[in-house]
């Protein structure tokens, strides 16, 4: 099997099995009971806690503020855009987002909407400058600012340093938050709220966190036994939070590595005709999303699956339905229809991107002809 669709999701490393099985055994006691074990909990927690604040590097590291753990990057999105409206005063209704947004937040927006607020959606394909664009675009009555680090779909990723600290120079009082779901220990990151997900980094399905920056405040969605200072209610899930702490100190995946696969996998695409580059240098190396005209997706990820390679056409969210998100960034319906998403982890070799190349060049043969 090989296995390109990493963006979809990770397989748990190896690390994150042991520490979940470790827990399961050693850490299932309730964190909020008084005895012993809730005590192991506790520190299981804590000290997870202490990793992802330090994983966050940007203008400050360790993270200043605190971790609220979710159930993954649905959660975390909903809560930190949901949960900071009591700080929306009445007369900041506008919020700044862009038009390539996972469901989870571009669809919270479609709710602000109903509710009054204007919604501002930059695409990428408007704008020399995408973070300047997005700053400017702030004013005395934004009250928010969402953007993905990095996009799922393309790979195309935002300065988010940048972007906070321009924001904040245009108004101190906006609440910025960052789709970090992909960006997470591949890019710069800073934000008032930050939104993460373990399946993506070689943790487990099921669990995520939101960054809450010191001074920041949200709003819980749920109502129970106040879990997690009130912000969370629901008893902690210690073995799946221990496997992300161990993911995330396990994690190999770097730039060198993804630059060099990505690399071959363009030097291989450029020998076949007719295949349109979706992913330029303004994105991650992780992410390559192409299109191999003639061909549509669906029939060439079903080609690919015969050899047990595996890839994507775009978000796994998305079910198969043509993206809403590459017309954003200029690519035309055409090219959206037969577009292909290869994306990395550090298992990933360049054999496996000879293996993918070697059969999309067969499937063209036979499709095409």
């Amino acid at each position: 099997m090989i296995y390109l669709d990493n963006a979809a999701t990770t397989k748990p490393c190896a690390e994150c099995v042991a520490a979940v099985n470790e827990a399961m055994e050693n850490a299932f006691g309730n964190a909020s009971s008084l005895h012993g074990l809730g005590t192991v909990s506790i520190q299981t927690i804590a000290k997870a806690k202490k990793t992802l604040l330090a994983a966050v590097t940007g203008t400050k590291a360790p993270f200043d503020g605190s971790v609220i753990f979710t159930s993954g990057a649905t959660e975390s999105n909903n809560t930190a855009l949901l949960g900071s409206m009591h700080r929306f005063r009445p007369h900041a209704l506008k919020i700044v987002s862009t038009a390539i947004e996972h469901p989870s937040v571009a669809k919270t927006f479609v709710r602000f909407e109903e509710d009054g607020f204007e919604v501002v959606r930059l695409a990428p394909k408007d704008c020399d400058d995408f973070v300047s664009a997005l700053a400017d675009a702030v004013d005395e009555n934004t009250a928010l600012l969402s953007a993905m680090a990095v996009n799922n779909e393309t790979g195309f990723k935002i300065d988010v340093p940048r972007l906070y600290k321009e924001v904040k120079r245009k108004n101190p009082k906006t609440i910025v938050h960052i789709d970090a779901v992909q960006g997470f220990l591949k890019v710069p990151l800073d934000g008032d709220l930050i939104s993460v997900s373990g399946h993506k980094i070689h943790s487990t399905k099921g669990i995520g966190a939101l960054f809450v920056k010191k001074g920041e405040a949200v709003l819980p969605l749920l109502s129970g036994g106040g879990q997690q200072n009130g912000l969370r209610s629901g008893t902690e899930p210690v073995e799946l939070i221990a496997g992300f702490d161990a993911a995330i100190r396990a994690y190999k995946g770097s730039e060198e590595l993804f630059s060099r696969l990505k690399a071959h996998l363009l030097e291989r695409l450029s020998e076949m005709d007719d295949i349109g580059i979706n992913s330029g240098s303004d994105c991650v190396p992780n992410i390559v999303n192409f299109s191999v005209r003639g061909v549509r997706s669906e029939i060439m990820l079903h080609s690919l699956e015969e050899e047990e390679i595996y890839v994507s056409s775009g978000s796994a969210c998305s079910k198969g339905k043509k993206s809403d998100v590459l017309p954003a960034f200029g690519i035309s319906d055409k090219d959206t229809d037969c577009a292909v998403r290869v994306s990395f982890s550090a298992e990933n070799t360049t054999s496996d991107v000879d293996a993918l190349c070697d059969k999309i060049a067969k499937t063209i043969k036979r499709i095409r002809r």
